[in-house]
């Protein structure tokens, strides 16, 4: 999908000098390396840094899935970051209970500096934003439309799901209130019908099974589903 029209076959031909190493002619034909999986030089597996000969053939594959994030003693699922492009994908993964940062002000270097200082994997759809050397760990979602989008990064990565836990607006943990503690900060009608309320301990926003709590739900059953069928 990253190759020029006029590539997109079994097999290429290139012009090499041999002086160039093995990742820079794959971003030469337009592939950012996180999206390349292993690579073997003919039939040995090498790194981005090996120089190949005129002549080699080399095999680029794609990444496995589900990929594996490297992660920091005592954690368990990795934590993300979305460009400004993926807001709604972003609520999606919060949803989920992903710890999902997002910043709809935030410029390319920002971006990168974060993830790499956090040690979260960069999602975008941005094929130079994963060429920055700089970038700990990205990946480029596939897909225009959020459910898809969705979808392929719970394939991608497989992670461990703890949905209703996440504030969908802030990224921080819900905890559970009673309704007498918020009941000053509801309708009428909401107090009315609901008895479950939880309450964003970063920012203070309540949630409750609102009118699209169906959708919702739906959403977190399609995802566990996925989930399921990646993990051994």
């Amino acid at each position: 999908m990253f190759l020029p029209s006029s590539r997109r076959a079994a097999e290429t031909r290139l012009a090499h000098d041999g002086t160039a190493s093995l990742g820079h002619v794959v971003e030469a034909l337009g592939v950012p390396l996180p999206e390349v999986g292993e690579l073997v030089v003919d039939g040995v597996p090498a790194s981005g840094r090996h120089r190949p000969a005129p002549g080699t053939r080399v095999e680029v594959r794609p990444v496995a899935r589900p990929q594996r994030v490297p992660l920091a003693e005592g954690e368990d699922a990795p934590s993300f970051l979305l460009d400004v492009h993926l807001g709604t994908l972003a609520r999606r993964m919060r949803l989920l209970g992903l710890d999902t940062a997002y910043d709809n002000d935030c410029d390319d270097p920002s971006l990168v500096r974060w993830a790499s200082a956090e040690r979260r994997v960069l999602l975008t759809q941005d094929r130079g934003l994963l060429r920055r050397r700089a970038l700990w760990f990205g990946a480029y979602v596939r897909g225009s439309r959020p459910d898809d989008q969705l979808d392929d990064v719970l394939d991608r990565f497989a992670p461990i799901l703890r949905p209703w836990t996440r504030c969908t607006a802030c990224n921080g943990p819900l905890v559970p209130v009673d309704a007498a503690d918020v009941a000053d900060a509801l309708e009428e009608g909401t107090r009315r019908t609901q008895t479950a309320y939880g309450r964003c301990a970063a920012c203070g926003r309540i949630y409750w099974r609102g009118a699209h709590g169906e959708h919702l739900a739906a959403i977190v059953a399609r995802a566990e589903r996925i989930v399921a069928t990646r993990t051994p």
